[in-house]
């Protein structure tokens, strides 16, 4: 047997996701059948009241960070993102929607430190390429006493039944979907395989216990194709 050094988590983004800015918020839409502003909606209602800064990380094109911005006008709201190219889509949106109360910044989720102390840090799409020690570590850094910590991503189907539809529906999108978006092609073959490795869940309560964070909760979505967990500093 041959091993392989893990790839890195910037590599991946890199291969994922260069060149599909552009496209993005439709396919997000498209690969999960609408169901991500659900999942969307479901993150914004775990954010404390009265949380007055939040920090939103692997932001892409601001779809989350936005929605923040727009549920708490008088909150200081900062997105983080790897990709020069979806940062800057997020911008103008932004601009765009007169939202002055968004401050978006270049950079890697796991070390970005930044000097505040952070009501809420929220993430959607990112745990499963993160180093989640870094990123935890510099989470609790970053989070005041009793700060609340809200991680959502994919998850491969628990139940076998979903999973075959599941994997069925990567198999349309392998086949029809690479014709009208060839630049997510990478994403439509290797994703799938991507989620069947990935235990980011368990890793991540693991990782939390580790730095000493309370209240951790694991909330499952739409058939286990997703799931939140959250969490506060102690």
């Amino acid at each position: 047997m041959i091993f392989r050094e893990p790839e890195p988590s910037a590599d991946i983004v890199q291969r994922f996701f260069s060149g599909t800015g552009a496209s993005y918020d439709q396919i997000v839409n498209l690969c999960t059948i609408g169901f991500d502003s659900l999942w969307k909606k479901r993150i914004l209602s775990q954010i404390p009241q009265g949380s007055i800064r939040i920090l939103d990380q692997a932001c892409g094109t601001g779809i989350l960070t936005l929605k923040i911005a727009q549920k708490y006008p008088s909150s200081q709201i900062i997105g983080v993102d790897i990709t020069e190219e979806y940062l800057s889509i997020a911008k103008c949106k932004a601009e765009e929607r007169g939202f002055n109360n968004v401050e978006l910044i270049l950079g890697k989720a796991e070390e970005i430190l930044l000097d505040c102390a952070f009501d809420c840090i929220t993430s959607s799409y990112l745990a499963k390429y993160a180093d989640l020690g870094s990123l935890i570590a510099n989470a609790r850094s970053m989070l005041r006493d009793g700060g609340s910590l809200i991680i959502h991503d994919f998850t491969y189907p628990a139940n076998q039944t979903f999973a075959l539809v599941w994997e069925f529906y990567f198999k349309v999108l392998q086949t029809i979907g690479k014709q009208c978006y060839p630049e997510w092609k990478t994403v439509f073959y290797e994703l799938p395989g991507f989620l069947r490795k990935a235990r980011w869940v368990s890793q991540l309560v693991k990782t939390l216990e580790t730095n000493r964070f309370v209240n951790i909760t694991v909330e499952y979505l739409t058939l286990g194709t997703s799931a939140i967990v959250t969490a506060k500093r102690a």
